[in-house]
């Protein structure tokens, strides 16, 4: 297993981190409290937003109090760092024993087997899944996750700022000019490898909404004519100097609340983030103005780490976290995601928040980020990737050259 996890850029295994690695180091879980009650770790990255974090520890604490047999703690661990730090940690037998992942992690821990299965723990028979996003939870035809969170990204912008959004590329590029002057900015974007897996979220969009992929399902095609267009999009509006350079995505979605940011591509669990930053801004969405109707999507499976000893357990958890009522109340936390099933928006939720019906209709049009046919070695193919995308940015090489490196470095990677 050692060996796997040292393909995905594991390289240690060690449980030194601070005091998420006091929350997570605890997969012994199962360990009785002394009252009898099963205490388990439950890490996801999504604790640590300020909008929704509190609001998802409020509504594990209605787990805890409904029963007393089981209790789940929250383990924030920050999103730049989570999927390394967790999946460090499962492969050295320990961890939390329940874990909301993105894509890329979930996709390589399952390939490297540090995921439990779940088809005999969870009838999924029972509810009403939705499918486009729960496909990618089962490989094989075993089910390695349930969806948690599935969220969709659109363009988010200042309507006090933005009037008229823009609905084609040069509109966007032309309204991020504008608006750029003084200390506001008219758009704002992740572009430093210390945010990699950030960069990748956002990348993705330009690639696919110019009509490109980072794979035909056998081979990469990184430097595929479409993706040089989509990437050139994307290099020139960083050129233009109209995002804030060097600001990583806490800093500028913190101007964004504040008024100094115009435009950000992003998911739809950013609504409630927003408004918990500001909830006087006046800010609307509307689809990505690309050419191509595709956009990606954070596809957050919640899963039970292999070396729990409380696996059912864990799993008594998912399944409350799967009855209606309970996904009702996660959707409305987490704002303008779908959850694991098919929820009704209530009429109080459009009134006060009328586009949402944008994300839902972007759903069949939107895909995880990873790289279809290598979802396991999609972590590493995204470094190499993101290293040399921001190579160009940084003058250390054009943008072609720099995609066809990238395009021989993940070859070699992936045979």
């Amino acid at each position: 297993m050692s060996n796997k996890l040292a393909r995905f850029g594991v390289a240690r295994a060690t449980c030194a981190l601070g005091l998420a690695a006091a929350l997570l180091t605890g997969c012994g879980s199962g360990d009785d409290s002394g009252d009898g009650v099963t205490e388990l770790t439950f890490a996801a990255s999504t604790f640590g937003d300020p909008g929704r974090g509190p609001l998802l520890t409020k509504w594990l604490d209605e787990f805890n109090q409904g029963q007393d047999e089981v209790r789940v703690s929250a383990a924030a661990v920050p999103y730049p760092t989570f999927g390394q730090t967790v999946l460090t940690q499962m492969g050295s037998g320990k961890g939390p024993d329940l874990v909301r992942f993105d894509m890329p992690e979930f996709e390589a821990a399952a390939d490297a087997g540090l995921i439990a299965p779940l088809d005999k723990m969870i009838d999924v028979g029972k509810y009403d899944l939705l499918k486009q996003p729960d496909q990618f939870m089962v490989h094989d035809g075993v089910r390695h996750g349930v969806i948690f969170e599935a969220s969709n990204y659109a363009m988010f912008y200042n309507a006090d700022l933005i009037p008229t959004p823009p609905t084609t590329y040069e509109q966007f590029t032309a309204t991020a000019k504008s608006l750029t002057k003084g200390d506001v900015f008219g758009l704002a974007f992740r572009q430093t490898e210390a945010e990699e897996a950030g960069v990748w979220q956002d990348i993705f969009n330009y690639v696919y909404g110019f009509g490109g992929a980072w794979s035909d399902g056998k081979n990469l095609t990184i430097n595929s004519p479409e993706n040089l267009k989509g990437l050139q999009a994307y290099k020139d509006l960083y050129d233009a100097n109209v995002i804030p350079r060097g600001a990583d995505a806490a800093t500028f979605r913190r101007m964004f609340a504040e008024g100094k940011v115009g435009m950000e591509l992003n998911n739809g669990g950013y609504v409630t983030a927003t408004r918990g930053q500001n909830a006087q801004l006046n800010f609307s969405v509307a689809p990505i103005p690309f050419p191509v109707r595709k956009q990606g999507a954070i596809l957050a499976p919640i899963v039970i780490n292999e070396a729990s000893e409380a696996k059912d357990e864990a799993a008594t958890f998912i399944r409350w976290a799967l009855e209606p009522q309970n996904q009702v109340k996660l959707q409305e936390i987490l704002g303008a995601s779908s959850v694991a099933t098919t929820t009704q928006r209530s009429a109080e939720s459009l009134k006060a928040t009328p586009f949402l019906t944008v994300f839902d209709g972007l759903t069949e049009t939107s895909l995880p980020q990873i790289v279809l046919g290598f979802e396991a070695k999609t972590p590493d193919i995204r470094k190499v990737v993101v290293q040399n995308v921001i190579a160009s940015l940084q003058g250390k090489a054009d943008l072609k050259s720099a995609l066809d490196r990238a395009q021989q470095q993940a070859t070699e990677l992936v045979r």
